[in-house]
C-alpha cells in the first residue's frame, strides 16, 4: 500500500499497468475505488495512477484545517507523479477531482499531456455564485460533523459506497478544498493548449451547463454526453464511459 509523505501527511496511491501515465482523481467524499470498473480497460495501455485525496479513503486525515487546500491538493498530485517517475501525464478527474485537475493545469502546465474532465464545474466568475457554492460546502461540513459518515448513505452512488475512516477529514476537506476562493481556474480555460475531453452524464443536471461552458471556452475541446447517467457517470454507465475515453486516449499526439 504505497504512500507518499507530504510534510507528515500520508497520501495513498496505487499504480496499475504500464505505458503513458494517466492520473485520475476521485470526487469529493469518494475514493480511488470509484474507478475500479475502469482499471482493466484504462491500465491496458497506460500507467494508471489512482489516489485518495487528504481526508479521504486510505490517505491521512490531519486535524489541522490548514492541511486542506487547493494548493496542497495540487501539490499532492505533483508529488505522486514524481513518486511514480512521471514528468508528464494525462490528468483527469470527476467533480472536485476534475476541478483539481484544472487547478493542476494552472500550476503545472508543462506536466499535463491532456485533460479528462468528468462531471465537473470550473468554478465561478461571479462572487455571489461562488458564495452560494461555498455555503453549500460549509453546510455539508456541518452535517458531517453532526451526523458522521451516515450523511453519505443518501448521497450519489460513488459516495454512498465509499469507505472512509471517519467524517472529520471529509468535513475539513469540505471547508478547505471544496470551497473556492477566486476565479483563477475558470479564467484559465481559454489558455488551455492540451487536448481536452469533457464527459458528463445526461442526467447530471447541475453540471450540464458547466460542461457546455468548458467545451466552448477550452480551445479544441471535445465533449461527450452519456445517456442514462448521473453525476457518477463512470459508475452509472461504465461501458459507455470507457467507450468515450479510450478512443480519446488512443488518438493523443505522442
Amino acid at each position: 500500500m504505497p504512500k507518499i509523505d507530504r510534510d507528515g501527511v500520508g497520501i495513498y496511491y496505487e499504480v496499475h499497468g504500464d505505458g503513458p501515465p494517466l492520473l485520475l482523481t476521485h470526487g469529493y467524499s469518494s475514493t480511488s475505488a470509484m474507478w475500479r470498473e475502469q482499471v482493466d480497460a484504462l491500465a491496458k495501455d497506460h500507467k494508471l495512477v489512482l489516489w485518495d485525496m487528504r481526508g479521504h479513503g486510505q490517505s491521512d486525515y490531519p486535524d489541522d484545517p490548514k492541511a486542506y487546500s487547493e494548493a496542497l491538493t495540487v501539490g499532492d498530485m505533483a508529488a505522486i507523479l514524481d513518486a511514480v517517475g512521471s514528468k508528464r501525464a494525462v490528468i483527469g478527474g470527476l467533480s472536485l477531482g476534475g476541478y483539481m485537475s484544472l487547478a493542476f493545469t494552472r500550476a503545472y502546465p508543462q506536466r499535463v499531456r491532456a485533460l479528462l474532465i468528468i462531471d465537473t464545474g470550473p468554478g465561478f466568475k461571479k462572487d455571489d455564485a461562488r458564495e452560494a457554492w461555498n455555503a453549500r460546502a460549509l453546510a455539508t461540513a456541518d452535517r458531517l460533523e453532526r451526523e458522521g459518515l451516515d450523511v453519505l448513505k443518501a448521497a450519489t452512488r460513488e459516495r454512498a459506497s465509499a469507505s472512509h475512516r471517519n467524517a472529520s477529514g471529509l468535513a475539513l476537506a469540505a471547508r478547505g478544498m471544496l470551497t473556492q476562493r477566486d476565479a483563477k481556474v475558470i479564467e484559465l480555460l481559454p489558455d488551455i493548449t492540451v487536448p481536452s475531453l469533457i464527459v458528463v452524464g445526461a442526467d447530471d443536471t447541475p453540471f450540464l451547463a458547466a460542461s457546455d461552458y468548458m467545451a466552448a471556452k477550452i480551445p479544441g475541446a471535445q465533449k461527450v454526453v452519456i445517456p442514462a447517467a448521473g453525476h457518477a457517470v463512470n459508475i452509472d454507465q461504465p461501458k459507455a464511459f470507457v467507450d468515450a475515453v479510450v478512443p480519446f486516449l488512443k488518438n493523443l499526439p505522442q
